[in-house]
C-alpha cells in the first residue's frame, strides 16, 4: 500500500499508553478495521513468564527499561503459582524471559519445576548475564532440561553491540555462545537448541532475515567457531526506554512511519498475541510482553494468574495499542 493511505495529514501528537505516538500515522485500530482483521485469540499454546526488570545491561531498545537499578523481581510464591498454573495447563511451549531471568534468585526452581510440564522450554538470554562468572551451573541446568536458548546478539559489530549494551558485552557474549557450544547447544545431532536474534541498534527496521542470518552464521563460525540454529530479526517496539530514545533524539515521527508503511496485514496471522499468555512478575495477565510494558492487562482488567483456571479461551479479544505496529511491520515480529 502507498506510504500516503497510512499517514494523516496532522502535525500534532497524541498520547498512547507510556509513549507518545505522532498523530501523522493512523491509530492502529483505525487500521485494522480497514483491513477486516479482527484481533481475537485462537488457541493458547504458549505461556511466557516475565521474572522481572532486574538486568546487568540498560539496552537502549528495551521496552521494559530494565536495567541493574530496578527492583521489580518475581518472588517465591508467585514463582510457584506459576509452577502450579503450567501443571494443570500443559502449555506446548514455555517461554522465560525477563528483563535478565538468569538473576532472579528463584531461577533454578522454575527451569527445573517448568521443564517437566512442556516439551519445550525456551530461556531468552543477553548472553552477558549468562556468562557473568556465576552461571556455569545454570548453564548445565538449562542444558539437563533440554531448554532452547533463545540469545540475543543485537551485531556483529563490537563498537554496536557495546554502544547499544555496554563497554565489553560483546566480548562477554561470543565467550557465552562458545561455553553453550561445548556443552552441545547448536551443534548438528545434539536436539540442544540454540537460536539467536537481533535487534536493530537505531531508528531503523531490520534488514532482510535471511541474508543476515546468512552473514551471522558464516562471521560467527569463521572469527570465533560459533555455530547456532536459527536467526531471527525483530524490529524494535517503540516502548519503554526505546520510545525515550525516539524522541530525545528527533527520530519519532520518522521511525512510526516506517512502521506504519511496512504494515502487512498477512502478518496478522502469526502475531504472538494470538497464541500466547504472559505472566508478569507480580502474577498478572497480559497478551504479550509488549501489552505488559503498556500497562494493558488482558481482557482490559488485572487477573491474577491465581485466580486464573485455564487457558484463555479462543475468540477471546485481544487488547491493542499504536505500539502493535511493530509487530505487523515487514514479515511481521515473530
Amino acid at each position: 500500500m502507498e506510504a500516503s493511505k497510512f499517514l494523516l495529514n496532522m502535525n500534532k501528537h497524541i498520547a498512547t499508553d507510556d509513549t507518545v505516538f505522532s498523530a501523522q500515522i493512523k491509530p492502529f485500530a483505525r487500521i485494522l478495521a480497514e483491513h477486516g482483521l479482527d484481533f481475537k485469540r485462537a488457541k493458547t499454546t504458549c505461556l511466557q513468564i516475565n521474572t522481572g526488570l532486574v538486568c546487568n545491561q540498560s539496552c537502549a531498545h528495551c521496552h521494559l527499561e530494565a536495567g541493574p537499578f530496578r527492583g521489580e523481581s518475581m518472588d517465591l510464591t508467585t514463582a510457584r503459582q506459576v509452577i502450579d498454573y503450567a501443571s494443570k495447563n500443559r502449555f506446548e511451549i514455555i517461554d522465560i524471559t525477563g528483563g535478565a531471568p538468569e538473576l532472579n534468585p528463584h531461577i533454578a526452581m522454575l527451569i527445573a519445576g517448568l521443564g517437566r510440564y512442556t516439551p519445550r522450554l525456551m530461556f531468552r538470554s543477553n548472553l552477558s548475564a549468562l556468562n557473568n562468572g556465576q552461571n556455569d551451573d545454570l548453564m548445565a541446568l538449562l542444558r539437563d532440561n533440554r531448554a532452547v536458548i533463545v540469545a540475543s546478539l543485537p551485531s556483529l559489530n563490537q563498537s554496536q553491540t557495546d554502544s547499544q549494551r555496554g563497554n565489553r558485552v560483546f566480548a562477554g557474549s561470543i565467550e557465552a555462545l562458545q561455553k553453550l557450544n561445548s556443552l552441545g547447544y547448536g551443534k548438528d545431532g545434539s536436539k540442544l537448541e540454540l537460536d539467536l536474534v537481533s535487534n536493530p541498534t537505531g531508528a531503523f527496521l531490520p534488514p532482510s532475515q535471511e541474508q543476515a542470518a546468512k552473514r551471522y552464521r558464516q562471521t560467527l563460525h569463521r572469527k570465533w567457531g560459533v555455530t547456532f540454529n536459527n536467526f531471527y530479526c525483530f524490529a524494535n517496539v517503540p516502548l519503554g526506554r526505546f520510545s525515550k530514545w525516539l524522541k530525545k533524539s528527533g527520530n519519532l515521527d520518522s521511525y512510526l512511519e516506517q512502521l506504519a508503511v511496512a504494515f502487512n496485514p498477512c502478518a496478522a496471522g502469526g502475531v504472538m498475541c494470538k497464541s500466547l499468555i504472559s505472566v508478569s512478575w507480580d502474577g498478572s495477565l497480559y497478551d504479550c510482553d509488549f501489552n505488559l510494558a503498556a500497562g494493558l492487562p488482558m481482557n482490559r482488567r488485572k487477573t491474577h494468574i491465581s485466580d486464573m483456571q485455564g487457558r484463555p479461551l479462543p475468540g477471546t479479544p485481544i487488547n491493542f495499542g499504536d505500539h502493535c505496529y511493530a509487530c505487523m511491520a515487514g514479515t511481521g515480529f515473530t
